[in-house]
């Protein structure tokens, strides 16, 4: 860059000082003139291209569509101030329980909680970069892809050398009793009840054979899904306890606890959440993309297992519990034999093994609640299917939908 400079300074004042021109060359003397004019512009932006590379630069990023930019400039002291301006903390940490994991759809973890408040002291949302090694985290911190990055240890958080503002900062708000906080929050939320519950009753009248309320769209869409519409009861009943009002603290909503970022991704309008036959639809649709993303499972009892602990914890962490017992030697198609596996990503041996791609993961609860379900579901089973008039509120019927999946609200 700097020869091609030199080189139009060098053009440039070559012809910049001829006066003189033949006067049948009129034509050529305004287009010298533009030459003139081209030739300071582009030894101007040459010197500030110049400068501009020497305090600044390029980073390599990759859209959503997955073409990669090599422009994107990135000031190298891109510190307190402008991580404020830019609005986001980027933190990269490990996945693990003392650094960041998600629990369904609940972002925890000592490090992160404790880095979140103080993102929100900044006035900044926080973004986190899950690292599989060390060397990749001192990495990004060095390059300046990250602001900081959160170790293992508790309170270990380290600010990359070109943000000295941003140092001065963590090291002037930290203070030594938020690691004894922050577990004593996340503690809470994972030991108190997941659902404030306002129902408790797992059968409605069993001499009726009315398992709850809202069994006539059990029955309605249970058949979308070829479920027996019991076994869809029995999840409900696991979710909420029936109670079409309730609320985990994670945020899930509802009958069937649908969260509200997989409400938007299955088109249920947020405020409709609540609306019984809404969110037992969403939970269908929900529900159908598990059963076809676990279409290599072909026995349809297991599949369900798996859509289960998927609804539960997360299909992409029951996904790496069967490539560990893939490895294993174990049938990675048949629950019983992944089951232990999903218990096992709660230790580093495991969910920081190679073929683990999304970490740790607190399994026991997805275990205990694939069992429940099944064993609700099997005493339900002698309740037979009653008459479809009972329901007090008097649902749509299912000849009457126009589409399979009819959750979205009217315009």
């Amino acid at each position: 860059m700097f020869n091609n400079y030199k080189k139009a300074c060098k053009f440039t004042q070559k012809y910049a000082n001829v006066q003189e021109i033949p006067y049948f060359c009129s034509d050529f003397q305004q287009i010298l003139d533009k030459v003139r004019r081209f030739l300071y512009i582009f030894s101007v932006l040459g010197l500030v291209s110049m400068l501009l590379a020497c305090s600044s630069k390029k980073e390599r990023v990759v859209t959503p569509y997955g073409s990669v930019l090599d422009s994107v400039v990135v000031e190298e002291d891109f510190d307190l101030h402008d991580i404020q301006t830019s609005g986001e903390l980027i933190m990269a940490t490990f996945s693990g329980p003392e650094t960041y994991y998600d629990y369904r759809g609940k972002q925890l973890g000592t490090q992160f909680l404790i880095c979140q408040r103080f993102a929100d002291s900044l006035g900044v949302r926080l973004r986190v970069d899950v690292c599989r090694d060390s060397a990749e985290m001192v990495r990004k911190l060095q390059e300046g892809e990250v602001d900081l990055v959160a170790w293992q240890t508790p309170g270990k958080i380290e600010v990359g050398e070109a943000k000295p503002e941003l140092a001065e900062e963590l090291k002037n708000w930290y203070r030594p009793s938020l690691i004894d906080e922050v577990k004593k929050e996340e503690t809470a939320l994972l030991t108190t009840k997941k659902v404030r519950r306002r129902i408790f009753s797992p059968m409605l009248d069993k001499s009726k054979g009315i398992i709850s309320h809202y069994d006539q769209l059990f029955m309605t869409y249970s058949r979308d899904i070829r479920w027996d519409w019991r076994l869809m009861a029995a999840q409900c009943y696991q979710e909420s306890t029936f109670d079409p009002k309730a609320v985990s603290f994670a945020g899930a909503k509802g009958l069937m606890q649908i969260m509200p970022g997989t409400a938007d991704h299955l088109g249920v309008p947020r405020s409709q959440l609540y609306d019984p036959e809404k969110n037992i639809a969403a939970a269908a649709k929900l529900i159908a993309e598990l059963q076809k993303a676990f279409s290599d499972i072909r026995d349809n009892y297991e599949r369900t297992n798996f859509v289960l602990a998927s609804y539960n914890g997360g299909s992409f962490h029951i996904r790496d519990a069967m490539a560990l017992a893939k490895r294993d030697g174990r049938n990675p198609h048949r629950w019983g034999e992944v089951a232990p596996y999903v218990l096992k990503l709660a230790t580093p041996e495991y969910y920081n093994d190679p073929i683990v791609k999304h970490g740790y993961m607190r399994g026991s609860e997805t275990v205990d609640y694939v069992r429940r379900i099944r064993e609700r579901h099997a005493s339900y089973q002698g309740v037979k299917s009653p008459h479809m008039g009972f329901h007090p509120s008097q649902p749509r019927k299912a000849d009457k939908r126009k589409n399979k999946y009819d959750i979205k609200g009217e315009n």
